[in-house]
């Protein structure tokens, strides 16, 4: 059952959805302008709640395409109450709750339908059961996640919050409490400790022995895939990108490495895609999608 209420943003709607499972979730449409030319999903990015996405979500809706986005269970509006009782698998948000997405998506007319990820959205695409419904994927910022492809410095930070400063907060909130350290929202527990697990490897999840098949699933994929990553991207270099695209074993993937000043931006890092200053790129993967040309 799909429930709808207004959001501050007068042309979307926020709405209820039913993940694979049952899990009560929250996402938002944003309504074409003119005639409908496709339709478009935001796979947001681990801790990032679907509102950091509304700016692109309307720059893409006023050129004639439906978009929709979604907070993964535990996550903003689709957090439940006590965030320390939540048990889940880190993959979950992929395979129960981005594929429901989709599922409604593809319900909703005729005409192509796309997919934007963001960091781990890279990773969503190829758990998803229907990917093959999607004509063009382009994502940002996805990398396997490995602390060896990072600077020096954030590989130190990265070490402190896996072993120090992650597991304390845990211990004593139930959660990690992302938000008190100003880096997205509160995360389950379950998706901390998979999270640093797999980020053991220089190819991620892939290398886990305790994941068989895994390896298989994406090799299914055939969509064409756009991967952008900024070489100031601290947690996501170009390196990592390559890394776990190399996964995509048989789709044909393009990468494309920003450098910010192209864009006329200072900086980048693994969150400024989404910032207005990127509008241009923002066009640049529209028309890539469209069209599969760069």
């Amino acid at each position: 059952m799909v429930s709808t209420m207004k959001t501050i943003d007068p042309h979307a709607r926020i709405f209820s959805l039913s993940a694979q499972d049952g899990y009560p979730l929250q996402a938002t449409h944003y309504p074409a302008r003119g005639d409908v030319q496709g339709r478009l999903i935001v796979a947001g990015a681990t801790g990032v709640p679907q509102r950091f996405y509304s700016r692109f979500a309307r720059f893409v809706a006023e050129q004639g395409i439906e978009v929709w986005t979604l907070d993964y269970r535990g996550i903003g509006l689709s957090r439940p109450q006590r965030l320390d009782e939540l048990r889940m698998d880190y993959l979950d948000w992929a395979r129960l709750d981005l594929s429901a997405l989709l599922d409604h998506v593809l319900q909703q007319g005729d005409g192509p339908v796309w997919m934007v990820g963001h960091s781990y959205g890279g990773h969503a695409f190829g758990l998803l059961p229907a990917h093959d419904r999607i004509q063009r994927f382009a994502t940002f910022a996805t990398g396997a996640g490995w602390h060896g492809w990072m600077p020096p410095l954030e590989r130190l930070r990265v070490h402190f919050m896996w072993h120090v400063l992650g597991p304390l907060i845990v211990r004593t909130k139930g959660y990690l409490a992302w938000s008190l350290l100003g880096m997205g929202d509160d995360l389950p527990r379950d998706v901390f400790y998979q999270w640093r697990h797999w980020c053991r490897w220089p190819r991620y999840f892939f290398e886990d022995p305790a994941m068989p098949g895994l390896s298989e699933k994406f090799a299914q994929v055939r969509t064409p895939i756009l991967a952008i990553n900024a070489t100031d991207d601290r947690w996501a270099p170009p390196a990592s990108r390559d890394a776990f695209m190399a996964g995509y074993c048989n789709a044909p993937v393009q990468a494309l490495t920003i450098e910010p000043r192209s864009l006329g931006m200072a900086g980048i890092g693994h969150m400024d895609y989404f910032r207005p200053q990127a509008s241009g790129l923002w066009q640049q993967t529209l028309d890539w999608l469209r069209t599969g040309k760069l």
